[in-house]
């Protein structure tokens, strides 16, 4: 459908609702075409569930095995538990 940017201002809803079931929505200006309106698919769960997956992999292990997480903040507090 290709319609102009004058007679898609009053007509958006209209447009985006179209533009959602499939249908080409193209914006035209002094009849030359300028933009087209179409919907954004949202990512399926097993799309999403893969890129998380391949995050996972490539992120560094938890907690590090060389310091001592009862000891890593002991520099903020004095011999008596308080903060210096």
């Amino acid at each position: 459908m290709d319609i102009s940017v004058s007679d898609a201002k009053g007509q958006l809803t209209e447009l985006v609702r179209l533009a959602e079931e499939g249908e080409e929505v193209i914006l035209t200006r002094h009849g030359k075409p300028v933009a087209r309106v179409e919907a954004i698919s949202a990512p399926r769960a097993k799309d999403r569930r893969a890129v998380m997956e391949a995050v996972r992999r490539q992120a560094p292990p938890k907690g590090l095995n060389d310091v001592s997480a009862a000891r890593s903040q002991d520099f903020l507090y004095d011999e008596d538990g308080l903060p210096r």
